[in-house]
């Protein structure tokens, strides 16, 4: 009997980092959705605005770029906040050119989803109708939202496999430079001291919280800073002392998965 040929296994594509989120631009939703990390805006189907308290808001990135003066910033709220058009404001009164605000704004929306869109074990909640006060800028599809996503967790997994870095607060190391620092990373070292975490240092600086775990993680790499770990107490039957891994999630993350190996490999 002449062996049958079979097809060559696919490759299964990356898990998306909400289903719900998938579900939700499926039927045009408008509103807000809700995730331990942050929220993400809709307006029929696509994302239009997210924040999360990781990283700095879009008022910081502006203001801190020099992009706008603070107490312009204000008068734009004041003026247009209850009319859910700041953003429309700025660009009509003259105090943002357009193509900054959408750069800025786009910055912002990214770097937000993607704490937003993290691993959870905690349900996401969906409240429909919800509009957020910076109005329109530039909607952005989902499958957008969600691949860039994925893309950056990829990227600091390149970079350094222990996400600890990007939570923990960081100490400098005793590590001797053995090559010349980037001035922005030099900028970041500086205000690594054992008590900031990166989203402090993002805030310091009013830079992409996002950009600020890539110069952490590759400052990791290079064994100039490390993360703080709790010091492990003794164990008793209260369950003191445990050691605490990453949470793993049902969403097929494997770079979640990557970072569990690596923690218990290191244990």
């Amino acid at each position: 009997m002449r062996p049958t040929a079979t097809a060559p296994p696919v490759a299964p594509e990356r898990a998306a980092p909400s289903p719900m989120l998938q579900r939700l631009e499926a039927e045009r939703a408008t509103g807000a959705l809700m995730r331990d990390r942050g929220t993400l805006y809709l307006a029929d189907g696509q994302v239009v605005h997210a924040e999360s308290p990781a990283t700095p808001g879009i008022d910081i990135l502006l203001t801190t770029g020099g992009a706008l003066r603070s107490e312009g910033w204000w008068d734009a709220v004041a003026q247009a906040g209850a009319g859910q058009r700041v953003g429309r404001y700025l660009v009509d009164s003259g105090r943002v050119p357009g193509g900054a605000l959408e750069l800025c704004h786009l910055g912002a929306l990214y770097d937000a989803a993607f704490f937003a869109l993290a691993p959870t074990h905690t349900p996401a909640r969906f409240r429909y109708g919800v509009s957020h006060w910076i109005g329109p800028v530039r909607p952005v599809p989902v499958h957008a939202v969600q691949r860039e996503t994925l893309r950056r967790r990829e990227l600091l997994d390149r970079i350094w496999p222990d996400a600890l870095t990007d939570s923990a607060p960081l100490a400098p190391t005793a590590h001797p430079v053995d090559a010349p620092v980037p001035p922005r990373q030099r900028r970041v070292l500086a205000l690594v001291n054992g008590e900031r975490t990166a989203t402090d240092i993002a805030q310091e600086l009013g830079r992409s919280a996002f950009h600020i775990l890539v110069d952490l993680r590759r400052l990791a790499a290079a064994g100039l800073v490390e993360a703080v770990r709790p010091a492990a107490g003794p164990a008793s039957g209260s369950g003191q002392g445990r050691i605490t891994l990453p949470e793993v999630t049902t969403d097929p993350d494997v770079a979640l998965l990557r970072r569990l190996r690596d923690a218990l490999e290191a244990l």
